[in-house]
């Protein structure tokens, strides 16, 4: 009914940059929260940042001020541009968001499939 699709990962030195894209297709009435997570081998996944309908943001304390999110509406997307990164940041990053659909009456937490971003040294 509702997709998320993850684009934009890939393999980056240490110091580079990857801008992440989440693309929200379906039968879809409003987005409240979007939001990026990642999970590294053998950890948990975390939080990395979110984004609400009105714009404000909140990040994880680890990519303050090298990470932005950023989101269109109109094109139901939620952006993450990764700068300066770092080799801890190599895991796999996926989409998360919440969603109102035109055929039920609640919102759904709906996740991608992640995407791989990789940082070498």
């Amino acid at each position: 009914q509702v997709q998320l699709v993850e684009s934009g990962g890939g393999l980056v030195q240490a110091g580079g940059s990857l801008r992440l894209s989440c693309a929200a297709s379906g039968s879809i009435s409003s987005i409240r929260n979007m939001g990026w997570y990642r999970q590294a081998p053998g950890k948990r996944r975390e939080l990395v940042a979110i984004v609400t309908s009105g714009g404000s943001t909140n990040y994880a304390d680890s990519v303050k001020g090298r990470f932005t999110i950023s989101r269109d509406n109109a094109k139901n997307t939620v952006y993450l541009q990764m700068n300066n990164l770092k080799r801890e940041d190599t895991a796999v990053y996926y989409c998360n968001a919440e969603v109102r659909m035109t055929t039920l009456p609640h919102s759904y937490d709906t996740w991608g499939q992640g995407t791989h971003g990789t940082v070498s040294s």
